[in-house]
Protein backbone atom coordinates (compact mmCIF):
# COMPACT_ATOMS: atom_id res chain seq x y z
CA UNK A 1 0.00 0.00 0.00
CA UNK A 2 1.66 3.05 -1.35
CA UNK A 3 0.39 6.69 0.60
CA UNK A 4 1.15 10.49 -0.98
CA UNK A 5 2.52 12.00 2.12
CA UNK A 6 3.97 11.51 6.08
CA UNK A 7 0.56 13.15 6.81
CA UNK A 8 -1.71 10.55 4.66
CA UNK A 9 0.41 7.90 6.75
CA UNK A 10 -0.21 8.80 10.22
CA UNK A 11 -4.00 9.77 9.31
CA UNK A 12 -4.85 6.46 8.08
CA UNK A 13 -3.41 4.64 11.20
CA UNK A 14 -5.12 6.48 13.50
CA UNK A 15 -8.19 6.34 11.84
CA UNK A 16 -7.72 2.52 11.79
CA UNK A 17 -7.45 2.53 15.27
CA UNK A 18 -9.83 4.70 16.52
CA UNK A 19 -12.23 2.51 14.35
CA UNK A 20 -11.11 -0.76 15.78
CA UNK A 21 -11.14 0.76 19.50
CA UNK A 22 -7.20 -0.20 20.14
CA UNK A 23 -4.22 1.97 20.43
CA UNK A 24 -0.74 1.96 19.66
CA UNK A 25 2.91 3.65 20.37
CA UNK A 26 5.19 5.04 18.23
CA UNK A 27 8.81 4.09 18.88
CA UNK A 28 10.93 5.81 15.75
CA UNK A 29 9.44 8.70 13.67
CA UNK A 30 11.92 10.41 11.67
CA UNK A 31 11.73 12.24 8.11
CA UNK A 32 11.97 8.94 6.02
CA UNK A 33 10.89 6.24 8.62
CA UNK A 34 7.61 5.77 10.71
CA UNK A 35 7.58 2.79 13.09
CA UNK A 36 4.86 1.92 15.35
CA UNK A 37 3.84 -1.20 17.59
CA UNK A 38 0.35 -1.85 19.56
CA UNK A 39 0.55 -0.50 23.27
CA UNK A 40 0.20 -4.55 24.39
CA UNK A 41 2.84 -5.78 22.07
CA UNK A 42 4.51 -8.78 23.72
CA UNK A 43 1.51 -9.37 25.79
CA UNK A 44 -0.71 -11.09 23.47
CA UNK A 45 -0.43 -9.06 20.21
CA UNK A 46 1.99 -8.38 17.47
CA UNK A 47 0.60 -5.76 15.49
CA UNK A 48 3.33 -4.03 14.50
CA UNK A 49 3.78 -1.56 11.22
CA UNK A 50 6.94 -0.21 9.21
CA UNK A 51 6.33 3.31 6.80
CA UNK A 52 9.20 4.36 5.10
CA UNK A 53 9.86 7.01 2.06
CA UNK A 54 10.84 5.59 -1.41
CA UNK A 55 12.76 8.27 -2.95
CA UNK A 56 12.52 6.77 -6.80
CA UNK A 57 8.64 6.42 -6.39
CA UNK A 58 8.19 9.83 -3.95
CA UNK A 59 5.76 7.75 -1.87
CA UNK A 60 5.43 6.36 1.85
CA UNK A 61 5.49 2.33 1.04
CA UNK A 62 4.78 -0.50 4.12
CA UNK A 63 8.03 -2.01 4.56
CA UNK A 64 6.32 -4.39 7.33
CA UNK A 65 2.82 -5.37 8.62
CA UNK A 66 2.18 -8.07 11.05
CA UNK A 67 -1.83 -8.17 10.34
CA UNK A 68 -5.14 -6.72 12.64
CA UNK A 69 -5.22 -6.29 16.14
CA UNK A 70 -5.82 -9.39 18.08
CA UNK A 71 -6.08 -7.55 21.27
CA UNK A 72 -9.02 -5.80 23.42
CA UNK A 73 -9.32 -2.77 25.72
CA UNK A 74 -9.75 -4.15 28.90
CA UNK A 75 -11.75 -1.06 29.63
CA UNK A 76 -14.75 1.02 27.69
CA UNK A 77 -13.67 4.84 27.31
CA UNK A 78 -15.39 7.38 26.22
CA UNK A 79 -12.51 8.99 24.33
CA UNK A 80 -9.28 8.15 22.81
CA UNK A 81 -5.85 9.19 23.16
CA UNK A 82 -5.77 9.56 19.29
CA UNK A 83 -8.51 11.61 18.83
CA UNK A 84 -6.81 14.08 19.38
CA UNK A 85 -8.15 17.77 18.37
CA UNK A 86 -5.84 17.57 15.01
CA UNK A 87 -8.09 14.70 13.70
CA UNK A 88 -11.23 16.39 15.03
CA UNK A 89 -10.67 19.52 12.84
CA UNK A 90 -9.91 17.35 9.86
CA UNK A 91 -13.31 15.86 10.33
CA UNK A 92 -15.63 19.11 10.61
CA UNK A 93 -13.79 20.86 8.37
CA UNK A 94 -16.40 21.28 5.64
CA UNK A 95 -19.21 21.64 8.74
CA UNK A 96 -17.08 25.13 9.41
CA UNK A 97 -16.80 25.80 6.27
CA UNK A 98 -20.44 26.16 5.61
CA UNK A 99 -21.21 27.74 8.87
CA UNK A 100 -18.38 29.70 10.66
CA UNK A 101 -20.41 29.50 13.94
CA UNK A 102 -21.33 25.97 14.22
CA UNK A 103 -21.58 25.34 18.34
CA UNK A 104 -19.60 22.79 19.75
CA UNK A 105 -21.99 21.01 20.83
CA UNK A 106 -22.79 19.74 17.36
CA UNK A 107 -18.75 18.97 16.79
CA UNK A 108 -19.05 16.91 19.90
CA UNK A 109 -22.35 15.30 17.62
CA UNK A 110 -20.19 14.91 14.45
CA UNK A 111 -17.76 13.55 16.70
CA UNK A 112 -19.68 10.80 18.23
CA UNK A 113 -21.49 9.73 14.82
CA UNK A 114 -18.15 9.72 12.75
CA UNK A 115 -15.80 8.28 15.43
CA UNK A 116 -18.41 6.49 17.91
CA UNK A 117 -16.81 8.49 21.16
CA UNK A 118 -17.83 11.23 23.35
CA UNK A 119 -15.13 13.29 23.25
CA UNK A 120 -14.85 16.77 26.29
CA UNK A 121 -15.92 20.01 25.13
CA UNK A 122 -12.66 21.76 25.52
CA UNK A 123 -11.02 19.41 22.72
CA UNK A 124 -13.94 19.90 20.62
CA UNK A 125 -13.71 23.74 21.19
CA UNK A 126 -9.86 23.49 20.18
CA UNK A 127 -10.70 21.71 17.23
CA UNK A 128 -13.25 24.51 16.03
CA UNK A 129 -10.45 26.93 16.59
CA UNK A 130 -7.46 25.20 14.54
CA UNK A 131 -10.14 24.68 11.75
CA UNK A 132 -11.54 28.14 11.87
CA UNK A 133 -7.68 29.41 11.89
CA UNK A 134 -6.79 27.10 8.89
CA UNK A 135 -9.68 28.46 6.60
CA UNK A 136 -9.99 32.42 7.51
CA UNK A 137 -6.71 32.85 8.72
CA UNK A 138 -4.73 33.79 12.19
CA UNK A 139 -5.09 36.92 14.37
CA UNK A 140 -2.05 38.32 12.89
CA UNK A 141 -3.09 37.57 9.21
CA UNK A 142 -6.41 38.97 10.03
CA UNK A 143 -5.04 42.13 11.18
CA UNK A 144 -2.64 42.63 8.11
CA UNK A 145 -5.68 41.94 5.78
CA UNK A 146 -8.19 44.51 7.47
CA UNK A 147 -6.53 47.50 6.00
CA UNK A 148 -6.39 46.15 2.73
CA UNK A 149 -9.94 44.97 3.08
CA UNK A 150 -10.80 48.47 3.75
CA UNK A 151 -9.18 50.19 1.07
CA UNK A 152 -10.70 48.00 -1.49
CA UNK A 153 -13.92 48.83 -0.22
CA UNK A 154 -13.09 52.04 -0.80
CA UNK A 155 -12.42 51.90 -4.59
CA UNK A 156 -15.33 50.11 -5.01
CA UNK A 157 -17.25 52.53 -3.12
CA UNK A 158 -15.94 56.30 -2.33
CA UNK A 159 -18.61 57.30 -0.26
CA UNK A 160 -17.81 54.72 2.21
CA UNK A 161 -16.12 56.07 4.86
CA UNK A 162 -13.10 54.82 7.15
CA UNK A 163 -10.84 56.68 9.82
CA UNK A 164 -8.16 54.44 11.45
CA UNK A 165 -6.32 55.63 14.80
CA UNK A 166 -3.06 53.58 14.59
CA UNK A 167 -0.36 53.82 17.43
CA UNK A 168 3.45 53.59 16.83
CA UNK A 169 5.75 50.84 17.07
CA UNK A 170 9.25 50.46 18.38
CA UNK A 171 12.24 48.12 18.44
CA UNK A 172 14.14 48.89 21.23
CA UNK A 173 14.70 52.77 20.78
CA UNK A 174 13.91 53.02 17.15
CA UNK A 175 10.59 53.77 15.61
CA UNK A 176 9.79 51.03 13.41
CA UNK A 177 8.09 53.32 10.26
CA UNK A 178 6.84 50.27 8.36
CA UNK A 179 4.34 48.79 11.06
CA UNK A 180 1.59 50.48 13.07
CA UNK A 181 -0.68 48.73 16.10
CA UNK A 182 -4.00 49.27 15.64
CA UNK A 183 -5.94 50.97 18.19
CA UNK A 184 -9.48 51.31 16.46
CA UNK A 185 -11.64 51.75 13.24
CA UNK A 186 -14.26 53.31 12.71
CA UNK A 187 -16.17 52.75 9.01
CA UNK A 188 -19.63 53.31 7.80
CA UNK A 189 -21.52 52.88 4.74
CA UNK A 190 -23.13 55.91 2.16
CA UNK A 191 -26.61 54.78 2.47
CA UNK A 192 -25.83 54.97 6.54
CA UNK A 193 -24.88 57.91 6.20
CA UNK A 194 -27.27 59.24 3.84
CA UNK A 195 -29.96 57.95 6.34
CA UNK A 196 -28.57 59.63 9.28
CA UNK A 197 -30.36 62.90 8.40
CA UNK A 198 -33.45 61.72 8.64
CA UNK A 199 -33.01 60.17 11.85
CA UNK A 200 -33.86 61.44 15.38
CA UNK A 201 -31.18 62.97 17.28
CA UNK A 202 -31.18 59.79 19.25
CA UNK A 203 -27.81 57.47 19.03
CA UNK A 204 -27.56 54.17 20.66
CA UNK A 205 -24.35 52.45 21.27
CA UNK A 206 -23.64 48.52 22.25
CA UNK A 207 -20.66 46.29 21.52
CA UNK A 208 -19.96 42.78 22.23
CA UNK A 209 -16.66 41.44 23.50
CA UNK A 210 -14.12 39.55 21.33
CA UNK A 211 -13.83 36.08 22.45
CA UNK A 212 -10.42 35.12 21.09
CA UNK A 213 -6.68 35.28 20.94
CA UNK A 214 -7.24 38.95 21.64
CA UNK A 215 -9.06 41.25 23.69
CA UNK A 216 -11.46 43.63 21.90
CA UNK A 217 -14.89 45.30 21.45
CA UNK A 218 -17.10 45.31 18.48
CA UNK A 219 -19.53 48.59 18.36
CA UNK A 220 -22.51 49.36 16.78
CA UNK A 221 -24.39 52.74 16.23
CA UNK A 222 -28.24 52.58 15.33
CA UNK A 223 -30.86 55.13 15.23
CA UNK A 224 -34.65 55.39 14.33
CA UNK A 225 -36.27 58.08 11.27
CA UNK A 226 -39.46 59.50 11.72
CA UNK A 227 -41.25 56.14 10.09
CA UNK A 228 -39.85 54.18 13.56
CA UNK A 229 -37.44 51.87 10.92
CA UNK A 230 -34.16 51.43 12.46
CA UNK A 231 -31.08 52.96 10.55
CA UNK A 232 -27.68 51.25 11.58
CA UNK A 233 -24.88 54.29 11.37
CA UNK A 234 -21.45 53.17 11.83
CA UNK A 235 -19.49 50.44 13.51
CA UNK A 236 -16.32 50.41 15.05
CA UNK A 237 -13.76 47.89 16.08
CA UNK A 238 -11.77 49.18 18.98
CA UNK A 239 -9.46 47.72 22.21
CA UNK A 240 -11.78 48.53 24.63
CA UNK A 241 -15.47 50.12 25.05
CA UNK A 242 -15.71 54.20 24.17
CA UNK A 243 -17.01 57.16 26.53
CA UNK A 244 -18.38 59.78 24.92
CA UNK A 245 -15.97 62.64 25.74
CA UNK A 246 -15.58 66.19 24.02
CA UNK A 247 -18.44 65.52 22.02
CA UNK A 248 -22.23 67.76 21.89
CA UNK A 249 -24.12 63.94 22.74
CA UNK A 250 -26.70 64.34 26.09
CA UNK A 251 -25.31 60.47 27.58
CA UNK A 252 -28.47 58.67 28.99
CA UNK A 253 -28.74 55.26 31.06
CA UNK A 254 -30.84 52.35 29.78
CA UNK A 255 -33.51 52.12 31.96
CA UNK A 256 -33.40 48.08 32.28
CA UNK A 257 -30.05 48.34 32.93
CA UNK A 258 -30.51 50.68 35.96
CA UNK A 259 -32.99 48.22 37.02
CA UNK A 260 -31.10 45.30 36.62
CA UNK A 261 -28.48 46.72 38.58
CA UNK A 262 -30.89 48.06 41.07
CA UNK A 263 -31.73 44.36 41.88
CA UNK A 264 -28.82 42.98 41.78
CA UNK A 265 -27.80 45.30 44.66
CA UNK A 266 -30.35 45.16 47.21
CA UNK A 267 -32.23 42.16 45.88
CA UNK A 268 -35.64 43.81 46.58
CA UNK A 269 -37.85 43.00 43.71
CA UNK A 270 -41.02 44.28 45.29
CA UNK A 271 -39.26 47.43 44.78
CA UNK A 272 -38.29 46.91 41.11
CA UNK A 273 -41.57 48.27 39.43
CA UNK A 274 -41.48 51.66 41.57
CA UNK A 275 -37.87 52.12 40.04
CA UNK A 276 -38.62 51.39 36.65
CA UNK A 277 -41.66 54.16 37.19
CA UNK A 278 -39.72 56.80 38.74
CA UNK A 279 -37.74 56.66 35.49
CA UNK A 280 -40.73 56.65 33.06
CA UNK A 281 -42.15 59.86 35.09
CA UNK A 282 -43.50 62.71 32.64
CA UNK A 283 -43.87 65.29 34.77
CA UNK A 284 -41.69 66.48 37.49
CA UNK A 285 -44.82 65.85 40.17
CA UNK A 286 -45.11 62.35 39.21
CA UNK A 287 -41.29 62.29 39.63
CA UNK A 288 -41.11 63.34 43.10
CA UNK A 289 -44.15 61.62 44.26
CA UNK A 290 -42.13 57.88 43.34
CA UNK A 291 -39.51 59.38 44.82
CA UNK A 292 -40.71 60.13 47.94
CA UNK A 293 -42.21 57.07 47.80
CA UNK A 294 -39.21 54.91 47.67
CA UNK A 295 -37.70 57.23 49.99
CA UNK A 296 -39.85 55.89 52.64
CA UNK A 297 -38.94 52.32 51.64
CA UNK A 298 -35.32 53.14 53.17
CA UNK A 299 -32.69 55.81 52.67
CA UNK A 300 -30.51 53.34 51.22
CA UNK A 301 -32.62 52.95 48.22
CA UNK A 302 -32.65 56.78 47.07
CA UNK A 303 -29.05 57.33 48.14
CA UNK A 304 -28.27 54.50 45.66
CA UNK A 305 -30.20 56.25 43.04
CA UNK A 306 -28.98 59.54 43.40
CA UNK A 307 -25.70 58.36 42.18
CA UNK A 308 -27.28 58.97 38.54
CA UNK A 309 -27.96 62.27 37.40
CA UNK A 310 -32.16 62.58 37.13
CA UNK A 311 -31.39 64.30 33.83
CA UNK A 312 -29.95 60.51 33.03
CA UNK A 313 -32.50 58.46 33.53
CA UNK A 314 -35.98 60.44 33.76
CA UNK A 315 -37.77 61.16 31.18
CA UNK A 316 -39.55 64.37 32.99
CA UNK A 317 -35.92 65.68 33.75
CA UNK A 318 -34.01 64.72 30.67
CA UNK A 319 -34.77 68.17 28.35
CA UNK A 320 -36.21 66.20 25.56
CA UNK A 321 -33.31 64.46 24.82
CA UNK A 322 -34.04 60.60 24.94
CA UNK A 323 -37.36 61.50 22.53
CA UNK A 324 -39.21 58.67 24.63
CA UNK A 325 -36.58 56.18 24.36
CA UNK A 326 -36.05 54.79 27.91
CA UNK A 327 -34.44 51.45 26.70
CA UNK A 328 -31.86 50.32 24.32
CA UNK A 329 -33.44 47.97 22.39
CA UNK A 330 -32.94 49.19 18.80
CA UNK A 331 -29.25 48.35 19.30
CA UNK A 332 -29.68 44.93 21.10
CA UNK A 333 -31.78 43.93 18.13
CA UNK A 334 -29.01 45.16 15.42
CA UNK A 335 -26.21 43.61 18.31
CA UNK A 336 -28.21 40.11 18.02
CA UNK A 337 -28.20 40.15 14.23
CA UNK A 338 -24.23 40.85 13.87
CA UNK A 339 -23.41 37.42 15.99
CA UNK A 340 -24.91 35.37 12.73
CA UNK A 341 -24.86 36.20 8.90
CA UNK A 342 -28.31 36.91 7.85
CA UNK A 343 -27.47 37.40 4.25
CA UNK A 344 -29.83 34.36 2.94
CA UNK A 345 -33.40 36.15 2.80
CA UNK A 346 -36.49 34.22 1.07
CA UNK A 347 -39.00 35.58 -0.95
CA UNK A 348 -42.40 35.37 -1.92
CA UNK A 349 -44.38 35.46 -5.14
CA UNK A 350 -47.81 35.82 -3.69
CA UNK A 351 -49.39 35.34 -7.36
CA UNK A 352 -47.86 31.83 -7.88
CA UNK A 353 -46.90 30.65 -4.33
CA UNK A 354 -43.66 30.36 -5.22
CA UNK A 355 -40.55 30.96 -2.85
CA UNK A 356 -36.92 32.44 -3.86
CA UNK A 357 -33.94 32.66 -2.04
CA UNK A 358 -31.54 35.31 -2.89
CA UNK A 359 -27.92 35.27 -1.40
CA UNK A 360 -26.31 38.94 -1.49
CA UNK A 361 -23.29 38.12 -0.51
CA UNK A 362 -22.88 35.47 -3.63
CA UNK A 363 -24.93 37.02 -5.95
CA UNK A 364 -27.34 34.15 -6.09
CA UNK A 365 -31.22 33.37 -6.80
CA UNK A 366 -32.91 30.33 -7.16
CA UNK A 367 -34.72 31.76 -10.58
CA UNK A 368 -30.98 31.50 -12.07
CA UNK A 369 -31.47 35.12 -13.66
CA UNK A 370 -28.56 36.54 -11.43
CA UNK A 371 -26.12 34.26 -11.98
CA UNK A 372 -26.41 34.17 -15.73
CA UNK A 373 -26.89 38.02 -16.57
CA UNK A 374 -24.96 39.12 -13.77
CA UNK A 375 -27.97 41.78 -13.39
CA UNK A 376 -30.35 41.77 -9.91
CA UNK A 377 -33.69 39.98 -10.87
CA UNK A 378 -37.37 41.30 -9.13
CA UNK A 379 -36.60 38.95 -6.27
CA UNK A 380 -33.06 40.89 -5.50
CA UNK A 381 -35.27 44.17 -5.84
CA UNK A 382 -37.69 42.71 -3.56
CA UNK A 383 -34.94 41.69 -0.98
CA UNK A 384 -33.41 45.41 -0.74
CA UNK A 385 -37.26 46.87 -0.93
CA UNK A 386 -37.64 44.46 2.31
CA UNK A 387 -34.20 45.10 4.02
CA UNK A 388 -34.26 49.20 2.85
CA UNK A 389 -30.84 48.47 0.72
CA UNK A 390 -30.17 50.65 -2.62
CA UNK A 391 -29.69 47.68 -5.42
CA UNK A 392 -28.02 50.63 -7.37
CA UNK A 393 -25.18 50.82 -4.52
CA UNK A 394 -25.00 47.14 -4.77
CA UNK A 395 -21.05 46.97 -6.08
CA UNK A 396 -19.16 43.63 -4.71
CA UNK A 397 -15.80 43.96 -3.83
CA UNK A 398 -14.73 41.18 -6.43
CA UNK A 399 -11.76 38.96 -6.75
CA UNK A 400 -8.84 39.59 -4.09
CA UNK A 401 -6.56 39.78 -7.63
CA UNK A 402 -8.29 42.72 -9.20
CA UNK A 403 -7.96 44.95 -5.85
CA UNK A 404 -5.58 47.53 -5.98
CA UNK A 405 -2.00 47.41 -4.85
CA UNK A 406 -1.71 48.38 -0.96
CA UNK A 407 1.17 50.30 0.09
CA UNK A 408 0.42 51.37 3.45
CA UNK A 409 2.07 50.49 6.75
CA UNK A 410 1.17 46.50 7.98
CA UNK A 411 -1.31 46.77 11.04
CA UNK A 412 -0.49 44.19 13.80
CA UNK A 413 -2.58 43.77 17.55
CA UNK A 414 -2.28 45.38 20.53
CA UNK A 415 0.70 43.31 22.59
CA UNK A 416 -0.92 43.53 25.59
CA UNK A 417 -3.86 42.73 24.82
CA UNK A 418 -3.36 39.16 24.25
CA UNK A 419 -5.20 36.96 26.47
CA UNK A 420 -1.99 35.06 29.11
CA UNK A 421 -4.75 32.15 29.68
CA UNK A 422 -4.95 29.09 27.73
CA UNK A 423 -7.94 27.30 26.33
CA UNK A 424 -11.57 28.38 26.08
CA UNK A 425 -12.03 32.05 27.76
CA UNK A 426 -14.19 32.31 30.84
CA UNK A 427 -17.05 34.19 30.44
CA UNK A 428 -16.80 37.54 32.95
CA UNK A 429 -20.30 38.63 32.33
CA UNK A 430 -22.27 39.36 35.16
CA UNK A 431 -25.43 37.32 34.58
CA UNK A 432 -28.60 38.43 35.69
CA UNK A 433 -32.49 37.93 35.28
CA UNK A 434 -31.99 39.63 31.72
CA UNK A 435 -29.62 36.89 30.32
CA UNK A 436 -31.94 34.29 28.18
CA UNK A 437 -29.42 31.52 30.65
CA UNK A 438 -31.28 32.27 33.52
CA UNK A 439 -34.91 31.70 31.77
CA UNK A 440 -33.34 27.81 31.12
CA UNK A 441 -34.99 24.96 33.45
CA UNK A 442 -33.18 23.34 35.48
CA UNK A 443 -30.40 20.81 34.16
CA UNK A 444 -31.54 17.15 34.22
CA UNK A 445 -29.39 14.61 34.25
CA UNK A 446 -29.91 12.16 30.42
CA UNK A 447 -29.30 9.08 32.28
CA UNK A 448 -31.32 8.87 35.63
CA UNK A 449 -33.45 11.66 34.41
CA UNK A 450 -33.39 13.93 37.94
CA UNK A 451 -32.74 17.61 38.32
CA UNK A 452 -29.96 19.58 39.84
CA UNK A 453 -26.68 16.83 38.22
CA UNK A 454 -25.43 16.70 34.94
CA UNK A 455 -24.79 12.77 33.26
CA UNK A 456 -20.61 13.30 34.45
CA UNK A 457 -22.12 13.21 38.70
CA UNK A 458 -24.98 10.84 38.65
CA UNK A 459 -24.28 8.18 41.32
CA UNK A 460 -26.12 5.69 39.36
CA UNK A 461 -22.86 5.59 37.15
CA UNK A 462 -20.49 4.99 40.08
CA UNK A 463 -22.90 1.76 40.64
CA UNK A 464 -25.05 3.74 43.58
CA UNK A 465 -29.00 3.93 43.60
CA UNK A 466 -29.96 6.67 41.56
CA UNK A 467 -31.95 9.43 44.07
CA UNK A 468 -34.56 11.11 42.57
CA UNK A 469 -34.17 13.90 44.93
CA UNK A 470 -30.90 14.71 44.65
CA UNK A 471 -29.80 18.12 44.00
Amino acid sequence: MEFGSREAVIKAMKEYNIRRSVDYRVYKSEPLTFYAKCTQYGSGCDWLIRVSMISRKRCWVIRRYNGSHTCTRSTISQDHSKLDSNTIAEAIKPLVEADPSLKVKSVIAEVQSKFNYTVSYRKAWLAKQKVVEKIFGGWEASYEALPIWFEAMCHKEPSAVVHFETMPTYQGDDLVSDIRVLHRVFWSYYPCIRAFRHCKPVVQVDGTHLYGKYKGCLLVAVSQDGNNNIAQLLLLLSRERLLMRGTSFSVTYDNMHIESNFLRKFKAPYLQKLVVNIGYSRTVREYEVRYQRLRERGEAYTNWLNRIPREQYTLAIDGGYRWGHMMTNLVECINSVLKGARNLLEVREMPSGLEYAVDLRRHQCDCGEFQVDRIPCRHVFACCANQRLDWQLFRPLGNPSTWPAYNGPRFVPTPFLRRVGKGRPKMTRFLNEMDTRMLRPPRRCRQCGAEGHSRNRCRRSSGAPADPNAQ
